[in-house]
């Protein structure tokens, strides 16, 4: 999987949201039913092009997933392990890829060493599976111990992966969800806080056991390129572009979109060689069709999504443009119920950026230079942008491409400078031709649009 990352289009389900689980496992009710309808989408998902599934957390847990109970048995809300080897094997036979999310920094309270711990205290063999465990204090929450939980969060007791019986449980884990499951990757959760080593070892075992399993973390700051790299992790995800493709539409300042590509995928790029991990919304954030002062501009921010460099990804349900904002108290509307099978319109234009979705999907497949091509700018304004995507030395048709973005409410033409002759059609329109004049392409662009130029 690896080798042909740039290849794949992602759909990311939260399961126990998507199948409407209880919010709270009680630990007793008979195992549900929601991977096994979660395998009734996938002819959508294929049919819209959809190659590789990102799903998680599955694994049995007290509340939201994170806070793992038993990595070796699927959550009895979402169902069982045999419906698991179900879900990964109808998606191998429609060609998905499954990548499940690894919750590998922390467990929940629940988790058999952490209760040993609260049980036997400074007597248990676990007391040093978990960083900071101090017998002087108390916890927050009132266990006799002090101990760390990630990012403050007392329900996640952060692990000490350098321990020899954590990491010796983890791998196990890792190999019965590899050897059990098929799965093709993981997601690291929390990655920009677990070591380096760890990861590296991570890395090395989960290859000899399968060469081209793919490893993304999850990383909000930083330099991508401390996790992304040669024996450690394929990809991150890439919170930098999430944040500039959504507010240089709402700012009507494209400039911004533009010096984050420039920085990351330009000439002198740091990360042009990485095949990092695009998104517009996730489990974490704000849903896009919430953020967008303009509902009218998902289309063309969806557009950017599939012809930028790197490996898109769709959050369930945002390609119907469901809406979904975050308190302070819960996540629960960014994780709804929905019936992922039906292809139906949720919101007032669902359908329509379904379907537009869909033609983007295709597009990226059937041009190589969306998927493999340099990235180079060739006109930014505030509400306008275009910039090209190019395999050097390419033959054959779409090697080269050059994609136009209008913001505005009304048509506008981009004036782009353009030394060779030639004329270009519109992947998204084949009747729009454009050809060179003086050294000039001028590209008409429709309102909240895009066109998607290949060179006849």
């Amino acid at each position: 999987m690896r080798t042909n990352i740039t290849s794949e289009t992602f759909y990311h389900i939260y399961p126990l949201g998507a199948c409407g689980a209880p919010s709270r496992n009680d630990f007793t009710s008979p195992a549900g039913a929601g991977i096994r309808k979660l395998i009734d989408s996938l002819p959508r998902l294929s049919a819209q092009g959809i190659t590789a599934i990102y799903i998680g957390p599955l694994f049995e847990s007290t509340a939201h997933g994170y806070d793992t109970l038993d990595y070796r048995w699927v959550d009895r809300r979402l169902g069982t392990n045999d419906d698991l080897k179900a879900f990964t094997a109808a998606c191998h036979a429609r060609n998905i890829k499954v990548v499940l999310d690894a919750v590998l920094n922390h467990t929940g309270r629940h988790f058999f060493a952490f209760r040993d711990l609260q049980e036997r205290g400074v007597d248990s063999p676990y007391r040093d599976w978990y960083r900071g465990v101090d017998f002087s204090g108390k916890s927050p929450l009132g266990d006799g111990f002090s101990y760390e939980g990630w990012s403050g969060h007392y329900d996640l007791a952060k692990l000490d992966t350098g321990n020899p019986g954590v990491r010796e449980h983890l791998f196990s884990a890792v190999r019965f969800w590899i050897e059990t499951f098929d799965i093709d990757g993981l997601r690291l959760d929390a990655a920009d806080v677990l070591p380096g080593e760890f990861m590296d070892a991570l890395a090395a075992f989960t290859r000899s056991l399968k060469g081209d399993f793919w490893l993304l973390g999850e990383v909000v700051h930083g330099d991508y390129r401390e996790w992304a790299r040669e024996g450690r992790l394929d990809s991150v995800t890439n919170y930098e572009l999430y944040k500039g493709l959504w507010s240089s539409f709402n700012d009507e300042n494209f400039f911004e979109i533009a010096w984050t590509l420039n920085r990351q995928f330009g000439h002198e790029g740091m990360y042009r060689h990485l095949a990092l991990y695009n998104f517009a919304d996730n489990h974490d954030v704000v849903r896009v069709a919430s953020v967008l002062k303009k509902p009218g501009h998902l289309f063309p921010l969806y557009g950017l999504l599939f012809t930028v460099p790197g490996v898109p990804s769709i959050y369930y349900g945002s390609e119907w443009a469901i809406e979904g904002e975050r308190t302070e108290q819960s996540d629960a509307a960014l994780r709804p119920a929905l019936d992922l099978e039906s292809d139906r319109s949720i919101g007032g234009i669902g359908a329509d950026l379904a379907r537009e979705i869909a033609r983007f999907i295709k597009i990226r497949k059937d041009l190589p230079a969306l998927r493999e091509g340099e990235y180079r700018q060739l006109f930014v304004a505030s509400r306008q942008f275009a910039f090209s995507r190019e395999i050097t030395g390419g033959t054959g048709r779409g090697v080269k491409v050059i994609v136009a973005v209008n913001a505005a409410d009304t048509p506008e033409t981009i004036d782009i400078a353009m030394p060779e002759s030639g004329v270009w059609t519109d992947a998204l329109d084949g009747n729009a031709r454009f050809e060179e004049s003086d050294g000039t392409l001028s590209v008409s662009v429709g309102p909240s649009w895009l066109r998607i130029l290949v060179k006849d």
